[in-house]
């Protein structure tokens, strides 16, 4: 039995009361939705001095036209959360950013009956955070009352934790999406029906009408039934999809047949694992359009395919070269009328061009004039990106971009962190790095921020850093690299940027090219379980009270990704780098969710190979028992032929790299080429 108020659902019980007026007397708007995601902070990141530790909440409502005709709605519309405009809240400091229609001035929506239209609000502080309310009240207008509805800020038990859209290699479009669902509460749920919203063409795209529920779906567990405490989902075809933005609107339901609603706005976009270069654009447009090929094999071979650049003269025109070495875009992308064709989109990433705004050059920049400047990319089918820097305030932020990504390196670099405040090795403290794991407390914290929306990670990579604390390599070593770029992985990224693999970089640590390539491999491996995967579950372990192990899983339909990274390392005292100890043997316990805890087959995944593990289940635990260090990677399948299909993907992946007949990381005459391309000699 269900208890008549078990818990607060997502946006199942929005806690919304209308006032009791005739639907004719007063504005056609009322809630058809909320989706509540409230702030997070880490507790592991130390900082100099302490942060705000007051949480706010994202909040997306969904409004629906509930007259007979269709609405207008612009900046004229009268709008007060506690009988307050958002421009003044956001004045006041209790929002730090909104997108209602005082947000928008000048524009103008005509909102069909029956169609949704969302507002979405940043709040921070005590006033505005999870168990408080507010009444929304909109109007009057030409004579029609003021629409009143409550808004209750609940702590979810239940929510979309990843929505992720996928199609076909040769198109932009999507054509299927997976859907997540984390269940917290206490009763199982059933998936009963997926809808999206969406608008009658671009230029309104934000008047969203309603499509057809979709009920027959590839669900996970296979009988739709999410247990409590527990995760699932399904995977739905839809037909092309607009790259456009949607609300998306997912029923379940209690044992008792009660409905729980679960909402969120997002922008489709076919989501593909990218792997990127930053400052890759110096040596890319040349003169000689052939004297940069080294260096684009360099990079191919390395399963770099996009880069920071935009239109780069000497090799985005060169059409023979760009096809043999494509790298997509990943900058501005302005005017719109050149990048946002059906032409130029298979080349694009994604827009970056803010820098990292939560520095902004020696003062923040403003949460809300941050969303000013990416609001016109809206209107276009480029999605967006925000570089966040900061997790002690990046909360500030959740929401802004399409697709947010952060950076953060661990090791002789520049951090707002406060590295000699970490008590990590027996009370030693150093100054020139970081502990490697507080890679993977971020990356759950900005996903946790922007769920369901995918996130990707600038890891470090070579360059060329002033020394931090006496250390004399001034970039990671190819443990340090590694480490790094796997507690993103683990915590579920859907691409990976290394800052950064400029020709520079590369010829000052080349023996960072091949740590690297291995990563790059593997991640092409298994990119699907990324893609279609959600995190579902993170563990600590200790040994004798001391980090030995993080164990994460990012599962999905295919089966679940699981990860031993090590933190058994210390800080050699004399090099003043991270070292790891030899393999030592190991046990480890994987929380899966249920609809993955029976494989039908378990393996270890790496660069050089897949090797089949013996492996038990019991209580929902995946037991391997292994002789490892450093970064251990497995696959728990649900269908038979996955080792074999990864592996003949493996093969591929090598043939390909050794079809550029050129490997500079491996081969001393390569790598002369290299920095000859760097300081060529005059002729």
């Amino acid at each position: 039995m269900i208890r008549r108020r078990p818990f607060h659902f997502l946006a199942l019980i929005l806690a919304v009361t209308v006032k009791a007026r005739a639907a004719d007397s007063t504005v056609p708007l009322q809630i058809g939705g909320l989706e509540v995601i409230p702030h997070t902070r880490s507790s592991v990141m130390q900082y100099r001095q302490a942060g705000n530790p007051e949480l706010g909440v994202l909040a997306r409502v969904f409004l629906r036209n509930t007259g007979g005709s269709a609405m207008a709605i612009d900046e004229s519309l009268a709008v007060h959360l506690r009988g307050v405009t958002p421009t003044q809240l956001l004045a006041n400091g209790d929002w730090t950013w909104h997108d209602t229609p005082a947000a928008w001035p000048g524009a103008k929506i005509s909102l069909p009956p029956g169609a949704l239209t969302v507002w979405s609000f940043n709040t921070r502080g005590t006033n505005w955070c999870v168990g408080t309310r507010a009444k929304l009240s909109i109007g009057p207008t030409s004579g029609l009352a003021a629409s009143e509805m409550d808004l209750a800020f609940d702590e979810p038990k239940v929510w979309l934790s990843a929505v992720t859209f996928l199609g076909p290699t040769n198109s932009v479009q999507p054509d299927s999406l997976i859907f997540h669902v984390a269940n917290e509460s206490d009763v199982p749920l059933r998936i009963q029906s997926c809808r999206l919203w969406l608008p009658a063409a671009h230029e309104s795209w934000q008047a969203l009408l309603p499509r057809e529920p979709v009920t027959q779906m590839d669900c996970f567990p296979s009988n739709g039934v999410i247990p409590p405490k527990d995760r699932g989902g399904a995977r739905v075809v839809t037909g092309p999809l607009p790259l456009t933005y949607t609300a998306i609107e997912i029923q379940l339901a209690g044992p008792d047949g009660k409905p729980v609603t679960l909402w969120s706005h997002l922008r489709v976009k076919r989501e593909v694992f990218d792997i990127s270069g930053g400052w890759v654009a110096s040596k890319l447009g040349t003169s000689n359009t052939l004297c940069c090929e080294p260096y684009l094999k360099t990079l191919r071979r390395m399963h770099i395919n996009t880069g920071h650049i935009a239109e780069t003269p000497g090799y985005t025109d060169n059409s023979e070269q760009y096809a043999k070495y494509p790298l997509k875009y990943f900058n501005k992308l302005e005017p719109f009328s050149h990048y946002d064709t059906d032409a130029m989109l298979p080349r694009i990433h994604a827009v970056e061009f803010l820098g990292e705004p939560q520095y902004g050059g020696g003062r923040p920049v403003p949460p809300q004039e941050v969303w000013q400047k990416l609001a016109p990319y809206q209107h276009t089918r480029l999605a967006t990106t925000v570089t966040h820097s900061e997790e002690r305030i990046w909360r500030y932020y959740a929401g802004l971009s399409d697709y947010p990504h952060y950076d953060a390196y661990r090791v002789n670099a520049p951090a707002p962190d406060a590295w000699s405040k970490y008590n990590r090795w027996n009370g030693r403290t150093i100054r020139w790095g970081a502990p490697l794991e507080t890679i993977g407390d971020m990356n759950r914290s900005l996903r946790e921020l922007n769920r369901p929306r995918p996130i990707a990670y600038w890891s470090q990579g070579p360059n060329n850093w002033d020394s931090y604390g006496g250390r004399q390599r001034t970039s990671p070593t190819p443990d340090e690299l590694r480490g790094q770029a796997y507690h993103a992985l683990a915590s579920r990224i859907t691409s990976l940027y290394w800052f950064n693999l400029s020709l520079k970089s590369l010829l000052k640590f080349p023996d960072l090219i091949e740590p690297i390539t291995r990563v790059g491999r593997e991640i092409r491996m298994l990119d699907d379980y990324y893609l279609e995967g959600d995190a579902t579950s993170h563990e600590r372990i200790l040994r004798d009270g001391k980090p030995d192990w993080d164990l994460d899983v990012v599962a999905g339909p295919r089966g679940a990704l699981m990860f031993a990274l090590d933190l058994n390392y210390e800080p050699d005292p004399k090099e003043k780098i991270f070292k790891f100890g030899a393999p030592r043997d190991v046990t480890f316990r994987f929380r899966l969710p249920a609809y993955a805890s029976n494989p039908t087959e378990v393996f270890r995944v790496d660069a050089d190979g897949v090797t089949a593990m013996k492996y038990k289940v019991a209580g929902g635990r995946l037991e391997i028992q292994d002789r490892t260090s450093r970064t251990a990677v497995y696959v728990a399948a649900t269908s038979v032929g996955e080792r074999e299909r990864i592996e003949a993907r493996r093969k591929a992946l090598i043939a390909e790299e050794d079809s550029y007949a050129f490997d500079p990381g491996n081969s001393p005459a390569d790598l002369a080429v290299l920095k000859q391309l760097l300081n060529p000699t005059t002729k």
